[in-house]
C-alpha cells in the first residue's frame, strides 16, 4: 500500500514528570503497521546499512508516518521514529490498536475532538494543548482516543506519541535511541535467566559468558567477536560512571593471562545479567559485590 504525507515537525524540552514529550519530529499517522518477519529491526535511515535503533517481534504493531520510497516506511515505534522495511510489515489504513499514549501539540490552544475520523463529523468536546490522550486506533490519519472516559477522534497532525500518561517520550537523538535499544536488550537477555553455564555453550539452551553476549546481542544484528577477550575489540570504550542499559561490564579475576577472563550486559542501576561461573547460570549480579567490585576492569558499547 502506497502512502503520502505530511509531518508535523515540534522541539521540546525535557523536564521530569513533565506533560510534555520530547520530539525532534513527528508526522501525521498514515495507518498501522504489522510485523510479519519474526523480528524487523527499525533502522536511522531507510538502509540495511543504517544503525538499529529498535527490533519489534512478530505481530507487534507500529504507527506508519509515511512511505519511505523503495519498499521503506518511516515509523513510530514505541514513541521512536526510524524506518523499517515494508516488506514485513501489512499496512493498513484502519485499525482498532492500542499504541499508547499522546501528547496535544497545537497552536490554536484546543482540538476538536469529533465523533468520527474527519471534519465532517460533530464535535463532542475539546482537548488542551499538553492533554496526554489513551490512543486505541487508527482511521485514515485520525487517531481514535479515550480521555476521562470520553472517547472520540482527533487529527494526528496535532498529536505526538508518547511512553506514558505523565507524557514522557523517547526523543529521537543518539542517546535516547541507544537507551531504547539498550533496554531492548537487557529484556531479551532476561528470558535466558536459569538457563545453565556450559564452557563453550553458544545458546539457547546453555551459554558460557561470552557466548550468552554474542547471543543476545546476534538478535539485534550486531556481531561480537567469540571470547570475552576478543569482545573487547568491539565497539567503544565507556567510563564506568557513564554505564547504560545494554553495555558489555568485562572482569578479570586475576588467574589468567588475558585481558579479562569474564564478560556480562549491564542491566542498569548497578546490575549486569551474566552466564556465571560461579554459580554456573545465567543471573543478575551487583557490580557493587565485593566480588564484582574488585574484578571489574573495562566496559564497552556496542550501539
Amino acid at each position: 500500500m502506497s502512502f503520502s504525507g505530511k509531518f508535523l515537525r515540534a522541539a521540546v524540552m525535557t523536564a521530569a514528570l513533565s506533560a510534555l514529550c520530547v520530539v525532534g519530529a513527528s508526522a501525521a499517522s498514515l495507518g498501522v503497521g504489522t510485523v510479519t518477519a519474526d523480528a524487523l529491526r527499525m533502522r536511522a535511515e531507510a538502509s540495511t546499512d543504517a544503525a538499529i535503533l529498535a527490533t519489534a517481534p512478530s505481530g507487534d504493531t507500529v504507527v506508519v508516518l509515511e512511505d519511505a520510497g523503495n519498499g521503506w516506511y518511516k515509523v513510530d515505534y514505541k514513541s521512536v521514529e526510524g524506518y523499517m522495511s515494508g516488506e514485513y510489515l501489512t499496512v493498513a489504513n484502519q485499525a482498532d490498536v492500542t499504541i499508547g499514549y499522546g501528547l496535544v501539540q497545537t497552536t490554536g490552544g484546543t482540538l476538536n475532538v469529533r465523533t468520527g475520523p474527519g471534519t465532517e463529523y460533530t464535535h463532542i468536546f475539546s482537548l488542551n494543548n499538553g492533554d496526554v490522550v489513551t490512543i486505541t486506533g487508527i482511521d485514515a490519519g485520525w487517531y481514535k482516543i479515550s480521555y476521562n472516559g470520553m472517547n472520540g477522534y482527533v487529527s494526528s497532525d496535532y498529536m505526538v506519541t508518547c511512553k506514558d500518561s505523565a507524557g514522557s517520550r523517547g526523543d529521537d537523538t543518539v542517546t535516547a535511541s541507544s537507551s531504547s535499544l539498550g533496554q531492548q536488550i537487557v529484556e531479551y537477555a532476561k528470558q535466558f535467566l536459569g538457563k545453565p553455564y556450559v564452557w563453550g555453550g553458544n545458546g539457547p539452551n546453555s551459554f558460557d559468558c561470552s557466548g550468552f553476549t554474542k547471543y543476545v546481542y546476534a538478535h539485534f544484528g550486531y556481531t561480537l567477536n567469540r571470547t570475552a577477550s576478543a569482545q573487547l575489540n568491539n565497539g567503544t570504550a565507556v567510563s564506568r560512571s557513564e554505564l547504560q542499559a545494554g553495555d558489555l561490564v568485562f572482569f578479570n579475576n586475576g588467574r589468567v593471562s588475558t585481558p579479562v577472563s569474564h564478560v556480562g550486559i549491564y542491566v542498569g542501576d548497578g546490575q549486569f545479567i551474566h552466564a556465571s561461573t560461579n554459580t554456573y547460570a545465567v543471573q543478575f549480579d551487583s557490580l557493587n559485590s565485593n566480588y564484582y567490585n574488585n574484578t571489574y576492569v573495562y566496559a564497552r558499547r556496542i550501539f
